[in-house]
């Protein structure tokens, strides 16, 4: 026998099922506020630019095969700036306490389609800190290119810079909130249609036609204590106002 389930079916196990919806859904907001209020580490963000060009300007016009590969070049200068060969010696002279792998992580490295300039970011959890250290790597990257490729065609286009009051780009709390309400409500529906689907008791004279499909003849009415007590209480009334009568 086929099963369906009907819009019907599915409100009104919503509407039985909703605070336990609603209390999941708080629960999984609740949840993901103070992790990302009180316990993630802000993370902060500090980026520079680097150009890649063309040192001689001797040239009356742009040399458009020059141009070419410079942006060709990105690509390897973007793997020779995040090498040991450069990140250690960052390391080296800030005396930092990460590895030049753990530092290799922080960094990311980003440039335009066809431009001759590409983006150095470094994510650290003190914003000071991620502006020093961008710096230090573009420079030395700077200062270390035309030893390794021969080339001195490295320009530092913008150095990145300490803002007034710098927001951390992660965690983002209202995001992390939106999804978790999201994923909250998610699972409380989930888990509201698997106690429905579980609940295999018989509850009223519809669930007894949708299992047995057979029509019901007749419904036995539900007595509460009140009903029972009530002849009772009308009985003694009676006879109280026969006594009264007699004695009259």
């Amino acid at each position: 026998m086929e099963e369906t389930i009907s819009l019907k079916d599915i409100a009104a196990t919503l509407k039985k099922r909703w605070m336990l919806i609603a209390l999941i859904a708080a629960i999984a907001v609740a949840v993901s506020g103070v992790i990302s209020y009180f316990i993630l580490t802000p993370v902060y963000q500090a980026s520079t630019q680097i150009l890649v060009n063309q040192k001689s300007s001797e040239q009356p016009m742009l040399d458009v095969n020059q141009v070419r590969t410079n942006v060709e070049m990105i690509n390897t200068y973007s793997v020779i700036i995040k090498s040991p060969t450069i990140l250690d010696k960052v390391v080296e002279e800030l005396n930092l306490s990460e590895s030049s792998e753990i530092l290799n992580n922080a960094i990311t490295v980003s440039s335009e389609q066809n431009a001759q300039v590409f983006n150095l970011t470094v994510e650290n959890e003190d914003p000071t800190k991620a502006v020093t250290i961008a710096n230090t790597i573009a420079d030395t990257f700077r200062t270390e290119i035309p030893e390794i490729m021969n080339v001195d065609n490295v320009k530092i286009l913008s150095p990145a810079v300490l803002k007034d009051n710098p927001l951390p780009v992660k965690p983002k709390p209202l995001l992390n909130i939106a999804i978790a309400l999201v994923v909250g409500l998610m699972a409380g529906v989930g888990l509201a249609f698997l106690m429905d689907y579980l609940d295999n008791t018989i509850k009223t004279e519809e669930d007894i036609q949708n299992i047995l499909q057979i029509p019901v003849l007749g419904v036995i009415p539900k007595i509460s204590v009140e009903d029972e007590r009530a002849p009772l209480a009308q009985k003694a009334a009676r006879k109280r106002m026969g006594s009264e009568t007699i004695g009259s």
